[in-house]
């Protein structure tokens, strides 16, 4: 059942730093788990090779193997899924943009730059601070602690629909629809190059081994966990495309790490190479028009327009609907203009 409690598109403060460590100057050459032995409390050898293996140890940024010698300067840290410290969400007064609300369920329009939950860096001015605060006694997944209300979540830089549970019931005939995929999500996004059709990408999609921070796509199954997104074009925009992507799976990162895969990275993407001139001319009065976008939405264009599900307590299916947030239309705006001068030179 544990699988079913996940959290699809969670965002980026997903691993939490428990310990960190600056290695002395003059400290010898020494195995990396004889030397947590002696850091870490109540852990044995064992639960620390444990804990190196599934890449839970860093040094300086990277994975290594529990026969790593140690080097003085060496930074190391500790990463895990949860935060290090009480899971108790404390409530604050957040405006919620609330699409939705009835006895059960929820739907509340995110804006970008909202992290979802409290996580590493970000335990105050999430929205399920501003949840906590409005609502009383919303559920929790077991294995969920610190996100009540929560099936799903979207990137702190993404906008739009998210879903909310306000019962136990609720959540948990919510989590079952995202468990069979049966819950109709589509995003818009704003994708570097000019895509030839209409397509699909999947495969197994997992933590970078080259920054922990971001998801690649691999063909192993050992690797990751199966995901599937389609995309269709709507706009063409020259060096630009809009398109709508319907969610099969909804793992950390879909999106963003699918169309990096296939050569399209989300404009404005900083953590997946958009953010920079990927398409288009050498010109200075492009580069300067491109900084321009950049700078009126300074994150992914990517927005959460659409979600559909089955109500738990009426059955019946309902759909709900985003505006593009003023950042993404006025680039987009600003493309079509672009498109159009370019035509009439």
């Amino acid at each position: 059942m544990s699988e079913e409690l996940e959290l699809p598109e969670q965002e980026e403060q997903d691993l939490f730093e428990h310990l960190r460590v600056v290695v002395d100057k003059g400290q010898s050459l020494l195995r990396i788990d004889k030397f947590l032995m002696n850091r870490v409390e109540n852990a044995s050898r064992n639960r620390i090779q444990s804990a190196i293996e599934t890449g839970s140890v860093l040094v300086n940024d990277k994975q290594v193997k529990a026969s790593y010698k140690v080097k003085p300067a060496d930074i190391i840290s500790v990463v895990l899924p949860h935060p290090p410290r009480d899971t108790e969400v404390y409530p604050e007064d957040i405006p919620l943009s609330i699409v939705y609300e009835d006895d059960d369920v929820l739907v509340v329009n995110k804006p970008a730059g909202m992290v979802v939950h409290p996580g590493y860096n970000n335990y105050h001015g999430t929205l399920v601070n501003g949840l906590v605060f409005h609502f009383q006694q919303l559920p929790q997944l077991p294995g969920n602690d610190g996100r009540p209300g929560l099936v799903h979540r979207i990137d702190k830089d993404t906008s739009g629909l998210l879903l909310i549970s306000k019962n136990e019931f609720s959540m948990s005939y919510l989590a079952k629809q995202f468990f069979d995929h049966s819950i109709t999500r589509k995003y818009l996004a704003l994708v570097w190059g000019d895509l030839a059709e209409d397509g699909t990408v999947s495969g197994y999609i997992g933590r970078s081994l080259r920054d922990r921070k971001i998801m690649d796509i691999y063909d192993n199954e050992d690797k990751g966990k199966w995901s599937v997104t389609h995309y269709k074009i709507l706009e063409r925009l020259n060096y630009v495309t809009l398109i709508e992507c319907q969610l099969e799976t909804g793992r950390t990162h879909q999106i963003r790490a699918h169309m990096q895969h296939i050569g399209h990275p989300l404009f404005s993407d900083a953590s997946y190479g958009g953010d920079k001139i990927l398409k288009g001319t050498v010109f200075s009065k492009y580069r300067q028009f491109v900084d321009n976008c950049f700078e009126i939405m300074p994150r992914q264009a990517l927005h959460a327009q659409s979600l559909g599900f089955e109500h738990p307590v009426s059955k019946k299916r309902i759909y709900f609907e985003s505006d593009l947030p003023a950042d993404f239309q006025a680039v987009l705006e600003k493309w079509r203009n672009y498109v159009s001068n370019t035509k009439s030179e």
